[in-house]
């Protein structure tokens, strides 16, 4: 073979790999990312959005969903890139300790992170690549609002977030932005730029402040690191969304749907100072559960209904109970409240699911057995059912997994 006919061979062959490495890479389906303990955290913490599927092999409606979700995986990818999203899959069984952590209980579950914090709702829609994706997009849209004076600044019925910055590329607003994202669904967010709001900016440095809901007082943090997005996030939260809500049967609906368990202060009408420093013990000792817990207060008369249905009345109150959509627990004794860790540890025994085994089968440590006597196992029981998931919103509103797969 001449010099010539070899160049011609050695180029043919190149062009033929070549064209097979498109070919592969066209048709090749990356799919999910599979989270382990090794890179979930290093992801949510890098990444804006990153969708989970809470999984378990043995689940069928799990399986049924798993092509759907690498499909979107995909196009996902293929239409929104991987930079600001990512979508992933935790195996529970296998990832036991992150399923915990974000209290899996039903399989497959789809939860949204933005920026590391767990959306309150988890995702309920349609379960198609399609959907998936114009989920995505439309939690990609900006959260920001700009306004151009502080007249644009209206009463709300949602805390809001207000912000002042001297351009649009600092580094201040850049993690404004991102407590920004992940406060889309609980405050309003609004940010001003230039000269115009020199005044609302002392010495010129970027300033962000807070108004509660339904108020047009300012509120401002003197010593707030506004670059550290963490501390501004915890921040704007505690202060646009209170961390104790009363419910009502006006609101009740729409607190059910974050599907969170409730921790209930119930109280009579006038009992004013009860709630005050149940708030007060929330916030210094529970703040850390807010991911995982709903703390509310209600009325004990107007929810005479549960009260009666925990073998209480008007004369108990006031006393603290737990919903967990499944069972209801009450707390021993009111009168510890204010004990350092003691509402914490109600609150760990709800996940851990001894309360849950304590109430159908008696204290996990036996009493002593009497000399001369056998040991007795207490007699099952079987804690009160649920009440307030009755007023969450109905599955028929809702396209369910088993209805669409």
């Amino acid at each position: 073979m001449n010099l010539s006919n070899m160049i011609k061979y050695v180029k043919v062959k190149q062009i033929f790999a070549f064209l097979l490495l498109l070919i592969f890479c066209h048709g090749a389906s990356s799919g999910a990312v599979q989270f382990t303990s090794e890179n979930f955290d290093k992801t949510i913490a890098s990444t804006e959005l990153v969708f989970v599927n809470f999984y378990a092999d043995w689940c069928h409606f799990s399986n049924m969903l798993s092509p759907v979700w690498d499909k979107a995986a995909d196009l996902v990818t293929e239409k929104l890139g991987s930079d600001r999203v990512v979508l992933g899959k935790v195996d529970c069984d296998q990832q036991d300790s992150i399923a915990s952590r974000f209290h899996i209980s039903k399989y497959p579950t789809l939860k949204l992170l933005r920026n590391g914090h767990p959306a309150k709702r988890e995702y309920r829609g349609q379960r198609s690549a399609e959907a998936f994706l114009t989920f995505l997009e439309e939690e990609l849209r900006d959260p920001v609002k700009v306004i151009n004076s502080t007249d644009d600044i209206k009463q709300e019925k949602k805390g809001q977030v207000i912000g002042y910055f001297d351009s649009r590329e600092s580094t201040n607003y850049r993690s404004f932005e991102k407590m920004a994202a992940a406060l889309k669904d609980e405050c309003h967010v609004l940010a001003g730029f230039g000269d115009q709001f020199r005044h609302m900016r002392p010495a010129g440095e970027d300033a962000v402040m807070v108004r509660k809901a339904g108020s047009t007082e300012d509120i401002t943090h003197p010593a707030l690191d506004i670059m550290n997005t963490q501390k501004l996030t915890d921040w704007a939260q505690r202060a646009c969304v209170p961390l104790v809500r009363e419910i009502t049967f006006s609101n009740a609906e729409e607190l059910t749907e974050e599907r969170l368990p409730f921790m209930i202060l119930f109280h009579k009408p006038d009992d004013t100072e009860t709630p005050q420093r149940y708030a007060k013990v929330v916030e210094q000792q529970l703040f850390s559960e807010k991911e995982g817990i709903n703390f509310l207060t209600a009325d004990g008369l107007q929810f005479a209904h549960p009260l009666h249905h925990l073998g209480k009345s008007k004369d108990d109150l006031p006393l603290i109970a737990i919903d967990s959509f499944r069972h209801m627990y009450v707390f021993p004794d009111i009168k510890d409240m204010e004990t350092p860790g003691k509402l914490k540890q109600f609150i760990d025994d709800l996940h851990s699911g001894k309360l849950h085994r304590e109430f159908h089968y008696g204290p996990q440590t036996p009493a002593p057995a009497v000399p001369g006597t056998h040991p007795t196992t207490p007699p099952p029981t079987s804690p009160p059912e649920s009440v307030f998931k009755k007023l969450g919103p109905s599955q028929n509103r809702y396209s369910l997994l088993k209805d669409e797969l």
